[in-house]
């Protein structure tokens, strides 16, 4: 039938949860989220409420009822769609989506959201596993547009793939499964040189930050790395890019860092990032960080679409 989804079921009430169901209330569906510690349902809805406010300043003005349960199959009733945050351990996953299967009609999609995990192995107790996608959002996920999707009928990916279009997110398919997926991949591959420049005492932590949010970084924010590079090859684009400034390229990749995260590494990021702080706490900097959000995307135009 493939009913568009009017329900959303969110199991696992954190931060990650809660703003999943504020961005599907936002845009006017029902939200019913489950986790089962009674004391997690203030902090949720007291995250949800923030959340709301905040997409209120993009034009997201729909008002869905959020409800909260500690009884799974309360909270799956009537779900169209489920959105999976539970922790980030291979047997709690397994256990958790065969319970959601079981407790679900057959053409209902379960996501789950897991940074490193894959698809595979986390399924592999399920009854009907075909209907069971890794759908990868980032931090915040009602600001940050990104849904990396991994499944294996392609029917339900796509399902799953409009479903998050329908909530104004931007999905991305795997062809297949990645420890990691990509944006993971591409930010682990990005932190591992900024750790070797600290291990190596290039820069201080808040220059190497700088470096980045004050260069490629803004243009990341517009077009990727092969874009990026099309348009740095002038009018010869990426070809032209390849074919003189690839060797620049690999003798750069040669001379990357495979640094240690020792004691002694860890302890100059620590105190380097305290230094950086400047004595704000964590509210407050997600604090700016969700205003800097706010603020990016109502102004940025991207290259490619």
């Amino acid at each position: 039938m493939n009913q568009p989804v009017q329900h959303l079921a969110i199991v696992g009430a954190g931060m990650i949860g809660a703003s999943w169901a504020a961005l599907a209330s936002a845009h006017g569906l029902s939200v019913s989220a489950y986790d089962p510690h009674e004391a997690a349902r203030e902090r949720f809805l007291g995250h949800v409420e923030r959340a709301r406010a905040q997409l209120t300043e993009l034009g997201l003005t729909g008002d869905g009822p959020v409800a909260f349960s500690t009884d799974l199959a309360t909270a799956l009733a009537g779900a169209g769609f489920v959105q999976e945050n539970g922790p980030e351990n291979e047997a709690v996953k397994r256990a958790l989506l065969a319970q959601i299967d079981v407790l679900l009609p057959p053409d209902a999609i379960i996501a789950s959201s897991t940074s490193a995990l894959v698809r595979s192995a986390i399924v592999a107790d399920c009854a009907r596993p075909e209907r069971v996608v890794v759908a990868h959002p980032f931090n915040p996920p009602h600001l940050v547009p990104l849904v990396e999707i991994v499944g294996a009928d392609e029917g339900v990916v796509e399902r799953a793939a409009a479903f998050y279009r329908g909530l104004g997110r931007r999905p991305v398919v795997l062809n297949r499964e990645m420890p990691g997926h990509i944006a993971n991949r591409l930010a682990s591959a990005l932190y591992r040189e900024a750790v070797y420049l600290v291990e190596q005492g290039v820069a201080s932590v808040a220059d190497i930050d700088a470096a980045l949010c004050n260069g490629p970084g803004l243009r990341w924010a517009l077009m990727g790395p092969h874009m990026t590079y099309h348009l740095g090859g002038g009018e010869g684009g990426i070809a032209g890019y390849l074919a003189h400034l690839g060797p620049s390229q690999v003798r750069r990749w040669q001379s990357l860092g495979d640094p240690s995260l020792d004691a002694e590494t860890q302890a100059k990021i620590v105190a380097g990032v305290a230094e950086e702080a400047q004595g704000r706490s964590i509210a407050e900097l997600e604090s700016r960080r969700d205003e800097g959000l706010l603020a990016v995307l109502k102004a940025r135009t991207l290259v490619s679409e």
